[in-house]
């Protein structure tokens, strides 16, 4: 199983980590943390050095209720990142947090490598015209409706049950526009309840049979800390037993706060499963 970014063929049949990268200031976990750009340089040589194989670049929190922000402020945000990191490491594979197409775009054409949309296309109807014009690969989660309504959009029948529709839907849709490349990610903390969230990581080797990539987005979440009554700084050993969880039952890549520990959960899993 292979992912094509800019013209490097990354094998995702072993699993790989994705380091994040927040240059928001609210943020749950690490807002206003990385303003310079000594800082933000130094961050993702650590999380290169550390074995990420992509960085993944958000300018839009989208915590639930996270304040709204403009496209033109979304762009001010991260366009120069994008450049910053691409002139320093010029072989960077970096993904884009965004639900916007033009973001999207401005950014592939500074040498970003691919898109993470959190939306899957929802609330940009031009994202898969951009996605498609440019062939990088594309992340899909399930949201519904936006990060300042989704906490009060958790009713399901059966919650797995819909996301799996939902990323069949989407899918044929990409697919339709001639997308090559596609990751789903199940939407960890979006439009679900504590209890949705684990009934997903239980059941998450059904989203084997969409026969893609699954990208894992539960780092320092609150579906961790909540359930064991502590805050997301002390939530680190919680995020690798999900980790570890979620790569015994199918998961490609891992996006995480803390690669080095996220690398040491893939290597051990490795380990034991592969051999040779």
């Amino acid at each position: 199983m292979t992912i094509n970014c800019k013209g490097q063929l990354i094998d995702l049949s072993k699993p790989k980590v994705m380091g994040i990268l927040n240059i928001t200031p609210n943020s749950f976990f690490d807002g206003g943390k990385y303003a310079s750009d000594e800082e933000i340089i130094a961050k993702v040589d650590k999380m290169l050095e550390e074995g990420a194989t992509f960085i993944d670049v958000g300018a839009y929190s989208s915590k639930p209720s996270a304040e709204f922000v403009s496209e033109e402020e979304e762009l001010s945000r991260i366009v120069p990142v994008v450049q910053l990191l691409v002139k320093h490491f010029p072989d960077i594979l970096l993904s884009i947090d965004t639900f916007r197409s033009e973001v999207a775009r401005v950014c592939i054409e500074n040498g970003a490598a691919m898109i993470n949309d959190i939306s899957a296309g929802n609330l940009d109807d031009k994202m898969l015209a951009v996605i498609a014009k440019y062939q990088v690969p594309y992340i899909m989660m399930h949201m519904r409706g936006t990060p300042q309504t989704m906490q009060s959009m958790t009713e399901y029948e059966d919650v797995v049950k819909e996301v799996l529709f939902y990323f069949s839907e989407k899918i044929s849709l990409a697919r339709s526009f001639g997308i090559n490349d596609l990751i789903v990610d199940p939407g960890f903390g979006f439009a679900k309840t504590i209890d949705q969230n684990y009934e997903v990581m239980q059941k998450l080797a059904l989203f084997q049979n969409l026969e893609l990539p699954i990208l894992i987005g539960i780092s320092r979440k609150s579906m961790i800390y909540k359930t064991l009554e502590i805050n997301a700084n002390e939530a680190l050993n919680g995020t690798t037993v999900l980790n570890t969880i979620a790569l015994t039952n199918g998961a490609h890549i891992l996006r995480v706060h803390d690669v080095a520990a996220a690398v040491e959960c893939v290597k051990l899993y490795e380990k034991i499963n592969f051999k040779g």
